[in-house]
């Protein structure tokens, strides 16, 4: 009979765990300034890590100064939803500059930010 009262507990620690609210991911940048797309708008962008190809024609320097054209070629390559070029023309500067210091931060090592978060 115990086992069961384990197993029972561990089932609905598991369900309540499931049905919790997601966290939104660190990589994630909601907009000051909703995009609007067709009839409705984009209100959040979430980033992903650029693998090397998705990188080529872009120089790293310019990525990490935060070279507007580098970060326009960038975007729709790593973008949920896909940001398509004249939406990034679009963007609100602050939006922007946020969406490029996201990005530029995925070149940080792991070591590094979770130092800079321990300090």
């Amino acid at each position: 009979m115990p086992a069961n009262k384990e197993t029972a507990a561990n089932t609905t620690a598991a369900v309540t765990t499931a049905d919790a609210a997601p966290a939104a991911p660190e990589n994630t940048v909601t907009l000051d300034f909703p995009l609007k797309r067709g009839e409705g708008e984009v209100n959040s962008i979430t980033l992903r890590k650029p693998m090397a190809g998705e990188l080529r024609g872009i120089k790293l320097t310019d990525l990490l100064t935060l070279e507007v054209g580098a970060v326009k070629l960038l975007l729709p390559r790593v973008s949920t939803p896909t940001l398509l070029p004249h939406e990034v023309d679009k963007l609100d500067p602050a939006d922007f500059t946020e969406l490029a210091t996201t990005v530029a931060g995925f070149f940080v090592r792991k070591s590094t930010r979770e130092a800079l978060l321990n300090a």
